[in-house]
């Protein structure tokens, strides 16, 4: 019989590869409870409808990579390819916003049909951050404050914020307008994705990579000539405030982002060391998306990042990941020694000592070469001498030391002593 493979796109974390998704997910925890925001978890299936409606029926997202299916109810669900949709949904069936504000967090699986690649799965990790209430541009430059805040515990340097505006719902429809009649003049001449997005999604258009669709752009309508007088305030407002936080950025006029519902303010963290896609965490506003799904009128602004491109980022620029190994080995022979190293180990483990104990016997020789490959910095010793006087030999197995002989009772104390000094 053939051995059954994982599907493709989804990626197994195997147990030398967790110790830095715990260190990452850590530090985003710690910094949430900086910031005062609180964790809030949505179910990985949502109703296809919420996703059509918020993230818009010509992206990308739901037009080509949805997981949707109809389940036995004959209701057509999908697997969650974004987490904004889902708290904003759950924020407004829970009464979170209603004459209140929130400040949420999330990390979770999420699901996307695309080309697998290194960093990039069909099953990938997203950590985001939602508030909801405020009118910005105050929470939109914390936001990329937090952001930068992350970077430097992580020890990451190679990122750069581009930041821009989309402005309002009514200057961003003027620009729309203004840009289709410009580039309908090179409709023949734009690569197919962007004549596919003309009378679709036009703004997309302008982060094409396509040679030719980038010269054509190059005088197409400016944004900024269509902002609103109150847009251009905010965006003035929030490069002031990243300017007094030390928060370099550059604007980028281009920088739109793929879901319909941004609004206004929008940013990304880019790298040069993650190949052709260059975003690491991307966000903004989105204040017309509780309205959509329902809640009364509420500003709103938010980001994501994916935790598998982020891990790469950190393994390439960030300190060197320590594994958490055992700090005792305990090495036990016969049956009373076992029975005895189990009530040992359960007491080192009652003073936060790591213990591994050995099981399935075997001779001291095995037994010590197993502890040697464990990390473990001591082997505790126990065999019918050890019984006898109550008293186990202890083995620092990283020197040349001599093996001790310490009392049952005195372990635990002998060997935090120890173990503090060597942290």
């Amino acid at each position: 019989m053939s051995t059954l493979q994982s599907v493709r796109g989804m990626n197994d974390v195997l147990p030398e590869s967790a110790d830095i998704w715990h260190f990452i997910s850590e530090q985003l925890r710690s910094l949430c409870n900086l910031y005062g925001y609180r964790e809030i978890r949505t179910p990985l299936l949502e109703r296809t409808e919420l996703f059509k409606r918020t993230i818009g029926e010509q992206t990308d997202i739901v037009e080509k990579e949805m997981y949707t299916f109809i389940d036995n109810n004959g209701e057509s669900v999908t697997l969650r390819p974004e987490a904004t949709a889902s708290c904003v949904r759950a924020s407004v069936e829970h009464g979170l916003v209603h004459n209140k504000q929130a400040k949420l967090w999330y990390f979770g699986p999420m699901f996307r049909h695309e080309k697998p690649q290194k960093g990039r799965y069909r099953q990938f990790h997203q950590f985001g951050i939602e508030a909801l209430g405020w009118p910005g541009p105050d929470i939109d430059a914390e936001l990329l404050i937090f952001a930068s805040r992350l970077w430097k515990r992580l020890g990451v340097q190679s990122v750069k914020l581009e930041i821009n505006t989309l402005g309002s719902s009514e200057s961003r429809e003027n620009y729309k307008n203004a840009l289709v009649e410009y580039l309908s003049q090179y409709t023949a001449e734009l690569d197919e994705d962007s004549q596919r997005r003309l009378f679709k999604n036009p703004l997309r258009i302008l982060d094409s990579k396509n040679t030719r669709t980038r010269e054509i752009l190059k005088d197409a309508p400016n944004l900024f000539d269509y902002l609103d007088d109150s847009s251009l305030q905010q965006f003035t407002r929030l490069q002031a405030i990243l300017a007094k936080a030390d928060v370099q950025y550059t604007v980028n006029p281009g920088l739109v982002r793929g879901l319909d519902y941004y609004t206004s303010t929008v940013f990304e963290w880019v790298t040069d060391k993650l190949g052709a896609q260059s975003a690491v965490l991307a966000g903004g506003r989105y204040d017309g998306l509780v309205t959509q799904l329902g809640g009364k009128p509420t500003p709103a602004a938010g980001f994501a990042m994916g935790i598998e491109r982020l891990i790469e980022l950190v393994l390439l620029e960030g300190p060197p990941m320590q594994s958490i190994l055992p700090e005792v080995y305990m090495v036990t022979m016969g049956d009373l020694a076992e029975l005895e190293g189990i009530v040992l180990a359960e007491t080192l483990r009652d003073s936060g000592i790591r213990v591994h104990s050995h099981f399935g016997g075997g001779n001291f020789k095995k037994q010590f070469k197993k502890a040697d490959q464990s990390g473990a910095r001591y082997a505790v010793v126990l065999g019918e001498t050890e019984l006898q006087q109550q008293m186990a030999t202890i083995k620092d197995l990283r020197t040349e030391s001599e093996q001790l002989s310490v009392p049952f009772q005195d372990v635990a104390k002998y060997l935090g002593r120890g173990l503090d000094t060597n942290c």
